[in-house]
C-alpha cells in the first residue's frame, strides 16, 4: 500500500499506536507499506497503477487516479462501514454514478490569529495584512484566495473551479512574497504561533487547539465559508491482491481503526462512531456529527486544469 505520512501506523514510531498488526493477525493479508508525498503531484508523480493495491489518497490525487482510470471503482456492498460514512463525505471520491473511494480522514482549513490581539475584519485579513502570515503550501490554497474574491464581488459558485482570469487574480492576492511563509509540516504552523513569528496564518482546527492548550491562545477568523478536504481509499485498477484491498478498506473504515487514525494525526474521522476516546477532542474541533458540520464547507475536487493551478502556486510559492 501506498500511504501518507501517519495514515498507515504499525507501532514503529509510537509502540502503543498501530492497527496494521491487529489487520495483519485477524485477516492473514500482510501489508507492506511505502509512504508517498502528494506534493510531488507536478504531472508525472501520480503512482503506477502496478506499484500498489491500496492507496490513500487527497482530493488532488484522487482525482488524477479517476480521471486516468488507474482507480477501480468499487463494490460499496462488500464495505460493511461504507454507510456509516456521512453522504456528504461519500460524495468526495463519486464520480458517474460510481464509488471510486472510502473516506477515511477530513479536515477544512480557516486562519487563525493570536487572540491577545485585535481579532481581524474577516478572513480575507490574511492577503492584507504585512505580515508575516502562513499559507499551506498547496496549490490548492488559491480555492481560498477564490473565496476571498467572492467575497468581494466575483461570479465564483465554486471555488476549485475557477476561470483563467479568475485563477489569475486569486494567485494575485498572494502578492507580497517577502510576507509570506508557505508551510507543508503542520508543527510549523504551531512553532509560527508559539514563537510569535508569525501574525496570522491559514491552518486548522486542531491546530487552534493544541495552540490554545499550550498556552498560547489563538482564534479563528470569522467562521464559513471555508475549503475542506477528504482523503479516501482507493484501490488500484490492476490492483494484485483485490481481495485484501476490500479487507483493508473495511479495517480502516471501522469506528476503531478511525478512532486511532484521528487522534493520532489530528484531522477528523469520516465515521462519526470514532469520536470517542482520544479521538473525542478532535471531533469536537471538527464539529464531527453535529447537524452543521459541513456547512459552508467546500470540498476540494481535483481541478479540470490543475496543471494550470500548479503552474499558478508555483510562480506563488517559488
Amino acid at each position: 500500500m501506498l500511504a501518507l505520512n501517519g495514515y498507515v501506523e504499525w507501532g514503529g514510531t509510537d509502540p502503543k499506536v498501530s492497527w496494521v498488526g491487529e489487520f495483519e493477525k485477524t485477516t492473514g493479508c500482510k501489508v507492506s507499506l511505502k509512504s508517498y508525498d502528494p506534493s510531488r503531484d507536478d504531472g508525472a508523480g501520480v503512482p503506477a497503477p502496478s506499484s500498489f493495491d491500496v492507496i490513500s489518497a487527497p482530493p488532488e490525487v484522487a482525482g488524477r487516479l479517476i480521471a486516468e482510470r488507474k482507480a477501480a471503482p468499487l463494490n460499496t456492498a462488500l464495505l460493511p462501514g461504507y454507510g456509516e460514512i456521512p453522504k456528504r463525505l461519500r460524495e468526495s471520491s463519486a464520480e458517474d454514478g460510481r464509488v471510486y473511494g472510502v473516506p477515511y480522514l477530513w479536515g477544512l482549513n480557516e486562519v487563525l490569529y493570536d487572540s491577545s490581539e485585535v481579532e481581524p475584519d474577516g478572513a480575507d485579513a490574511i492577503f492584507e495584512d504585512e505580515g508575516p502570515v502562513m499559507f499551506r503550501d498547496s496549490p490548492l490554497s488559491l480555492a481560498d484566495a477564490a473565496l476571498v474574491l467572492r467575497d468581494r464581488g466575483a461570479r465564483i459558485k465554486d471555488p476549485f473551479k475557477l476561470t483563467p482570469d479568475q485563477l489569475d487574480a486569486a494567485a494575485e492576492l498572494f502578492d507580497k512574497p517577502d510576507k509570506r511563509v508557505f508551510w507543508s509540516d503542520p508543527i510549523d504552523v504551531v512553532k509560527g504561533f508559539a514563537t510569535g513569528s508569525v501574525r496570522l496564518a491559514q491552518a486548522t482546527p486542531y491546530h487552534r487547539d493544541v495552540l490554545s492548550r499550550g498556552d498560547r491562545p489563538v482564534r479563528a477568523v470569522g467562521d464559513r465559508p471555508v475549503t475542506g478536504w477528504v482523503d479516501s481509499w482507493l484501490v488500484s485498477a490492476q490492483a494484485a491482491h483485490p481481495s485484501c484491498a476490500y479487507r483493508w478498506l473495511t479495517w480502516t473504515s471501522s469506528a476503531d481503526v478511525q478512532r486511532q487514525a484521528s487522534a493520532w494525526t489530528g484531522f477528523a474521522p469520516a465515521n462519526p462512531s470514532a469520536c470517542t476516546g482520544r479521538a473525542r477532542r478532535v471531533c469536537v474541533d471538527y464539529r464531527v456529527g453535529e447537524p452543521g458540520a459541513f456547512k459552508g464547507v467546500y470540498f476540494a475536487v481535483r481541478p479540470a486544469d490543475y496543471d494550470q493551478w500548479i503552474a499558478r502556486w508555483s510562480q506563488v510559492a517559488g
